[in-house]
């Protein structure tokens, strides 16, 4: 049987358990889904993951980050956190994040990447699940600041796969830079749409 996820690099930061990995193996065979391309051995990376069309994504996401029992944080707006659900998103790695203080965001998150010696963060760019002309600038602005590379993360829906793509280290021009990365995406098909 082809294994769901691939091998983790020795030098990364685990979480969890054999028995949480189990699960998330699991969760991810029942579905049918796949996590392909090689885990980039890296201490900090920005984890971009696209196209972000349905709520399904954050169940194939989760199951993913759990099956490879890898630290990768995420983040997530704040009312996801309230209510009984808000302790169990925390405690996977959901960081709350108040929408309306963008600037304030990006300052928080850089200097946590600052401090850390290892951290892998995930943003949905395009910040919704609604279609979007533009992704948000934020991610790239956090990289930036905090001076580490983008590894772009794909769902395609039509194979049931999650795929590792391409790494970007963000240059002085953020528009051309995340056409660049919003191109790499053309070829994948979320639940509901493309990028």
């Amino acid at each position: 049987m082809r294994p769901v996820v691939p091998p983790v690099p020795a030098g990364m930061e685990r979480a969890g358990n054999a028995f949480t990995r189990w699960l998330g193996r699991t969760v991810l065979r029942l579905g049918g889904w796949r996590l392909d391309g090689p885990i980039p051995e890296l201490d900090k990376v920005l984890v971009i993951v696209a196209p972000h069309s349905s709520y399904w994504d954050a169940v194939w996401g989760l199951a993913a980050k759990v099956a490879l029992g890898v630290r990768v944080g995420f983040m997530i707006k704040k009312e996801a956190c309230i209510g009984p659900l808000g302790w169990l998103i925390r405690r996977m790695g959901g960081i709350p994040i108040d929408r309306k203080e963008p600037g304030g965001v990006v300052r928080e998150v850089a200097r946590r990447y600052r401090e850390r010696p290892r951290m892998w963060l995930g943003i949905a760019p395009e910040g919704t699940r609604r279609p979007v002309e533009r992704w948000k600038t934020g991610f790239w602005r956090i990289a930036k600041a905090a001076g580490v590379p983008v590894l772009c993360v794909y769902f395609h829906y039509p194979e049931r796969r999650i795929g590792v793509g391409e790494l970007f280290t963000p240059g002085e021009d953020a528009e051309a830079d995340i056409a660049r990365m919003r191109a790499s995406f053309a070829p994948y098909r979320g639940k509901n749409r493309g990028v």
